[in-house]
Formats: C-alpha cells, sequence, structure tokens
C-alpha cells in the first residue's frame, strides 16, 4: 500500500516555521515510529523561494506536485491577503475535487478563503489577523479563540505552535491517538492540545514559576483511575476552586473538568488501540467509571463509538498488560 502523500505548498517570502511544523510531523524519519507519509514540497514557480528569515530554498516542483497529493499543507502565505494566482486556486480546487485534503497554517488561511472553501464554515488564523481575515472573507466564520478547526475536508491553524497542534491532530485521525503521542514524543512536546483551547493567555503577563500548572497537571495524569474532582485538584495545588479554574483558563484556556474529561479520552484511545481489555474495564481505568459513560463522551466528543474506533485504529492481536499501560501512565504514584 502506497504512503500517504503530503504536500506543502510554498509561496515567497515563505515562514521557516509554518513550513517545519508539517515537515517535522509529516516527513520526520524516527527509528521506532513507523512512517506513515511521504513528504515534500513545491511552488508555483519552481526554483529559489526566499523565506521570512533572509535565507533562500531550493524548490524543484512546481504545482504537478499537488495531483499527487492526499493532503495539501498551506504553511502560511506572506504578507496575509497577498493575493495568490489562479492558477495556485485552480490547484487548490482540483485537489479538493479528487478528495485530497486541504489544511492551512496561520495565514495560509487567506488562500484557502479564496477558493471559496470556508464560505459558510469556522476557520481561524493566527490572532494579529482574525480581524483581516473576517473583513476580507465575511462568509467565512472566522473564530478567534481556538487552536484549530478542522472540517474533514480543510482544517486551519492559528499561528507558529498551533500548526503543529493541528498537524499532529490530523496524524491522530489518520492513525490513531497512540501513533501521533510517539511522534509528539519524539519532538519532545507537551501532550495533545485540543483544538478549542484558546490561542493565548488572557493575561499577558508571564505566570510565576511557582503559578505553572505543570506538576499538578503530570500528578493527574498519573491518576486517571481514581476519584479527581475539581476540588481535589485544587486541594493538591493548594488553591481554592475558584483560582484553580483562573490558572486553567489562563494557562491552558480550558477548565479543570473538560481538561480532565479530555485527558481520560485520550487514555482511553490509547488503551483501545493498544489492548484488548473490554471498553468496561478501560471505563474503568480511565476514570469514566462506565461503559455507559465512556460510550457517551466518545459520541459526544468524538462523533463514533469505543468498537467503532477500535476497528478503525486497533492493532492487530492486540495484547492486554494493563500492568504496563498503568507503570507507564503512572510516574512515582504514591
Amino acid at each position: 500500500m502506497s504512503r500517504h502523500q503530503v504536500v506543502a505548498l510554498l509561496n515567497p517570502p515563505q515562514s521557516p516555521f509554518e513550513l517545519a511544523s508539517a515537515a517535522e510531523v509529516f516527513g520526520g524519519t524516527r527509528p521506532d515510529v513507523p512512517a506513515h507519509y511521504d513528504f515534500r514540497v513545491c511552488a508555483e514557480r519552481p526554483g529559489p523561494v526566499r523565506t521570512t528569515v533572509g535565507y533562500t530554498m531550493l524548490v524543484d516542483a512546481g504545482l504537478a506536485a499537488v495531483r499527487d497529493a492526499d493532503t495539501v499543507v498551506i504553511p502560511g502565505w506572506q504578507p496575509p491577503g497577498a493575493p495568490a494566482s489562479p492558477a495556485v486556486i485552480e490547484a487548490l480546487l482540483d485537489a479538493h475535487r479528487r478528495g485530497a485534503r486541504i489544511a492551512a497554517i496561520c495565514t495560509g488561511a487567506f488562500v484557502l478563503a479564496r477558493t471559496g472553501l470556508l464560505d459558510g464554515r469556522r476557520a481561524t488564523t493566527h490572532w494579529r489577523q482574525t480581524g483581516q481575515l473576517a473583513a476580507a472573507f465575511p462568509e467565512v466564520r472566522v473564530d478567534p479563540d481556538v487552536l484549530y478547526v478542522d472540517h474533514g475536508d480543510v482544517a486551519t491553524s492559528a499561528g507558529t505552535g498551533a500548526g503543529i497542534d493541528l498537524c499532529l491532530h490530523l496524524v491522530r485521525r489518520d492513525h490513531g491517538a497512540a501513533h501521533a503521542a510517539q511522534i509528539a514524543r519524539n519532538m519532545v512536546l507537551p501532550p495533545h492540545r485540543e483544538g478549542s483551547q484558546l490561542q493565548y493567555a488572557t493575561q499577558p503577563a508571564p505566570a510565576r514559576a511557582d503559578d505553572s500548572l505543570a506538576p499538578l497537571l503530570e500528578w493527574a495524569s498519573s491518576r486517571l483511575d481514581t476519584l479527581l474532582t475539581v476540588g481535589r485538584l485544587a486541594q493538591r495545588a493548594q488553591l481554592s476552586s475558584r483560582t484553580l479554574s483562573r490558572r486553567f483558563t489562563e494557562q491552558l484556556g480550558t477548565s479543570p473538568g473538560e481538561w480532565l474529561l479530555a485527558q481520560r479520552l485520550d487514555a482511553a484511545r490509547v488503551l483501545l488501540e493498544q489492548t484488548d481489555l473490554p471498553v468496561e474495564s478501560i471505563a474503568t481505568r480511565v476514570g469514566l467509571a462506565s461503559a455507559v459513560n465512556l460510550r457517551r463522551h466518545f459520541r459526544a466528543h468524538l462523533g463514533t463509538t469505543p468498537g467503532a474506533y477500535r476497528r478503525t485504529f486497533g492493532e492487530p492481536r492486540a495484547v492486554t498488560d494493563h500492568r504496563t499501560w498503568r507503570r507507564a501512565r503512572s510516574p512515582g504514584r504514591r
């Protein structure tokens, strides 16, 4: 079976960071992670392509490369709102018509919007440009507060680091949470961020080191099978529940309860992929109490059932070893 072809469409001056976000996720070679993608770049005019940081890249493929793509990535477009040629727009529309998905990182959303594929749909871009995008394309429902928006056939992300979040999200869709987590670990990235998280903290001043939620998040992540409430988290952090909720909003753009649910669903996904444990047992191990509860949250947040998810992403002849999973999730458990 041929690999999924990912093609990044570049335009001068090209941001190296947005390009690297996609290249590292889809094109990186890792000895302990199966390779499911082939990654290449193209430009409307092959040859030297200037970057936003002074050096020039040599791109040897033209728009014909888009015809072979299963996923087309637009890794930014500078300056924001700069026109794209009719040839570029037609290449994107042709790709979409034959079933390729198109993912725009940061200001790449402006080019995707020019195709009309975002009309009547939610989209996002870097928070500095959300107003410009909304004014230029009133048919697009611009959401300035999220990391990324995925409609299946088209997706957009906020700036810089959110492009990595979107690319990892697409890997999760294609090959499951465990495979995406392997890539993230190799990239030394924090746990997966849901697209609904805020683009930036509500308070501009950085938090003091002793205000960081990181130790609490690590502690809670290793105890998902226990009774974890907002009150218990607040007690562990030696904060009031109100202060804890405020810090979650400031640092993560979500509430303690929503964060906990996301961690439990992620843990359930990994168990469904890598073990043959019954759904009832998985629900208990991730702190969702019952199979009914797990199915309800799966349907609401992932649009599928645990059984269907396992059939799609489960490893062949999965062997249950809950002790190994528990040790991996619970370093230094006390």
